[in-house]
């Protein structure tokens, strides 16, 4: 059995790095990030290439491919830090899809998958979502609450007020919903659970830049002679930055392929890639800066802009403890369903 992406899929990989290490060099993410604001050559380039709709239906005017060819362009988009609006909008568009009525999907989801409409998603409490990335430039906003229900709505028909985040490479809102938009009439976990897999790849982006950074520097940076990743102490680091970033890859690889094969067993992969995708996300950037000593601290090292995306991705849709929390709730309720049988 080949576990491995097929020859189209590795076709998308390659074509996606090759653009995005000429695109979204480090250079250009950083005067993207530091006038925060987004690099609209690139995605009107990555527009043309049909990337917005590369999972939306053709129908609607996507490319009609599956979750896990979304994947590999988020973990691609992830390793670039690329300044676009592209998570955003196909967390959006995957709820809307999923969840939402037909005149709804007919509404948003061509010109999203187009790129023309931008959208966002964002957890609510009583309406109100704290932080939504990329809320303060989207023209369709999705929604959710915990107990399962959630609204689309025009950015019109909500209260929006851009606000600063850790992640300057995108803009955040805060949104406040109101009485304005339609309601989900669909099954919005399984639209958020597949949104949960997307963020999940780019944190692997995020990971694997991060290591391969690290690695790169601690073979070239010397101390008494010697370059510093011989030392036991910083070998090891490296060694649990791969392991990390390795383990979130595959819970990550294994939910997208659950989205598009075996979507019964979706929520309980979800949560498993989330969960091991933000301590990842977390730990291997920390430890990135920890390893380039005390240039990582410095505003004219790269290796911040991935320590801030980790952070904010970590945390997006929940984070690792409420993952595990509902995870264990799946679980809880199997083993209840099993004993009643």
């Amino acid at each position: 059995m080949d576990f491995g992406f097929t020859d189209d899929q590795r076709d998308i990989q390659r074509t996606a790095r090759d653009l995005l290490s000429e695109r979204a060099k480090p250079e250009r993410v950083r005067e993207h990030a530091e006038s925060g604001r987004s690099d609209s050559e690139l995605w009107r380039e990555l527009c043309e290439l049909g990337w917005p709709g590369i999972a939306v239906s053709e129908e609607y005017g996507g490319q009609g491919l599956g979750r896990i060819e979304l994947s590999i362009l988020c973990e691609e988009l992830g390793r670039s830090l690329a300044p676009v609006p592209f998570l955003a909008s196909v967390l959006a568009a995957t709820v809307i899809e999923h969840s939402a009525s037909e005149a709804a999907r007919e509404r948003w989801l061509p010109g999203i998958a187009s790129g023309e409409t931008l959208g966002a998603l964002g957890v609510a409490v009583d309406g109100t979502a704290e932080l939504v990335v990329g809320g303060a430039e989207a023209q369709v906003i999705v929604l959710v609450e915990d107990d399962g229900t959630g609204r689309v709505l025009a950015a019109e028909e909500a209260e929006v007020e851009k606000i600063a985040s850790i992640d300057p490479t995108r803009t955040a809102a805060r949104v406040s919903a109101g009485d304005g938009g339609e309601a989900l009439d669909g099954d919005v976990a399984a639209g958020v659970d597949r949104a949960l897999v997307a963020v999940s790849s780019e944190l692997v982006g995020v990971c694997d830049r991060a290591l391969e950074m690290t690695v790169a520097y601690v073979k070239e940076r010397k101390q008494f002679g010697v370059p510093v990743g011989a030392y036991q102490a910083v070998s090891h680091r490296c060694a649990q930055m791969l392991l990390e970033t390795e383990k979130a890859r595959s819970t990550a690889a294994f939910a997208a392929w659950t989205a598009d094969a075996d979507p019964e067993r979706l929520a309980e992969a979800a949560a498993m890639a989330k969960a091991a995708a933000s301590d990842a996300g977390r730990e291997v950037t920390a430890s990135a800066i920890q390893a380039h000593g005390g240039i990582g601290f410095t505003w004219e090292a790269d290796v911040h802009w991935l320590y801030k995306r980790a952070q904010l991705d970590a945390v997006l849709l929940g984070g690792a403890g409420s993952q595990r929390a509902r995870l264990a709730g799946i679980l809880a309720d199997r083993v209840r369903a099993s004993a009643a049988a």
